[in-house]
């Protein structure tokens, strides 16, 4: 979860909710996501809330970890009650680096939410896992447990990329865990690239993007570099060791990226996101870009129920202390209105291939959208229907075709 939390109201220390939040959970599908915050080494780009071992101090480890999340799985067992969801679309474990977490571990977490709320028939069940932190022998335990999919950081294939990240795997690693998660059986396999680090060439993008082709997985996710304050990336680039990221090669990157898994037989579905069927899109994700509840278990984890968003205090010590107290590890919430569900809503969907029904759109909003149409950024065919749907340089000016739908 990103490294600074927001502020919000207190939440009560058995974590109660409101009655008008608990009435219809999940009537948008229901998910959980896990946050396991350890890490092997820092990236030097990354600001999310992870640990290596020097960090975490007292009152915290990996080998406690999972009785940790299984306690806080109890008490939001008591806190939906009579409330609970019908069952579990989808689960998400997240970090941090999940597989550093013994298998046996994650398995015991995915059968706790099981036996708490049960799993869909058909649920999405899946782990992020750094490339040199599975085997063989662990994804085929994984997938025994009901692991369904599996998420994979290679950000390149360049060495000299991966060096500037602070990578700790190397060039090939990536693919040959994602075949090798493939042999154990994962209906879904994904990798993440990142694109427009300093130094990468056009050719080490078309190198990455051919390595992720050739590797037969059914989903990709690929990101602009953000450099973040407070990290060892952002500090070498404040003393000019390092040059910013320039805009224009990002979007000459994303260009790249639509054309080599267009023609590979990928098509976008979120800005950011492509898949080879609409079976291989991660429904989990699908559900937080469509207003759907998810409870977030782990340190700095975030939840929403019925249009209240509540966090997790961030550090693992602080979060297994208050759990040992029978306490709610929650730090703040905040109850959203309707005008900041409607925002949240207009944001998250515009970058859906599925697009944005247009009557949901205020009368500053639509004609806020016919220009957008008018210039290009939005498909007129989606528009003639009553949808909002970004063209290819729609998605290129996401963001200012969103301030644009909300004047």
């Amino acid at each position: 979860m990103p490294g600074v939390l927001p502020e919000g109201e207190p939440v009560p220390r058995d974590g109660s909710l409101p009655a008008t939040a608990r009435r219809a959970v999940g009537a948008r599908g229901f998910g959980v996501y896990v946050h396991v915050p350890f890490c092997a080494s820092r990236c030097g780009y990354c600001d999310f809330n992870t640990y290596t071992a020097s960090e975490l101090g007292g009152g915290a480890s990996r080998e406690t970890y999972a009785d940790s999340v299984l306690a806080e799985l109890a008490l939001a067992a008591r806190v939906l009650g009579d409330s609970p969801p019908q069952r579990v679309d989808t689960v998400f474990v997240g970090g941090g680096t999940p597989t550093l977490l013994p298998a046996d571990d994650l398995a015991r977490i995915l059968d706790g939410i099981d036996r708490v709320w049960g799993l869909a028939a058909d649920a999405e069940v899946t782990t992020e896992a750094n490339p040199e932190s599975v085997t063989p022998e662990s994804l085929k335990t994984l997938r025994a447990a009901g692991y369904t999919r599996i998420s994979l950081g290679m950000q390149s294939a360049a060495p000299g990329v991966l060096a500037v990240l602070d990578r700790r795997h190397s060039a090939g690693r990536a693919t040959a865990a994602a075949l090798e998660a493939r042999d154990a059986g994962f209906e879904h396999v994904n990798l993440d690239l990142i694109y427009g680090t300093p130094g990468e060439t056009a050719d080490d993008f078309a190198a990455s993007l051919a390595q992720v082709v050739d590797a037969g997985v059914d989903h990709v996710s690929a990101y602009a570099l953000i450099v973040e304050d407070g990290t060892r990336l952002a500090a070498r680039m404040r003393r000019g060791e390092l040059p910013y990221p320039s805009d224009d090669v990002a979007a000459d990157r994303y260009l790249a990226a639509e054309a080599a898994l267009g023609a590979a037989g990928f098509s976008w579905y979120e800005v950011s996101n492509w898949a080879r069927s609409a079976t291989a899109a991660c429904r989990h994700n699908l559900l937080y870009w469509t207003g759907a509840d998810w409870w977030g278990l782990g340190p700095g984890a975030h939840s929403h129920v019925g249009g209240v968003r509540w966090w997790n205090v961030k550090h693992p010590s602080a979060y297994a202390a208050r759990l040992a107290e029978g306490a709610s590890p929650a730090l703040a919430r905040e109850v959203l209105s309707a005008d900041e569900q409607h925002m949240e809503d207009v944001m998250l969907r515009v970058r859906l291939a599925s697009g944005l029904p247009l009557d949901v759109l205020d009368e500053p909003g639509r004609a806020g959208a016919e220009r957008a149409r008018d210039a290009g950024l939005l498909d007129a065919g989606a528009y003639a229907r009553g949808l909002v749907v970004l063209t290819l340089r729609g998605r290129l000016l996401a963001d200012a075709v969103v301030r644009d739908l909300l004047p």
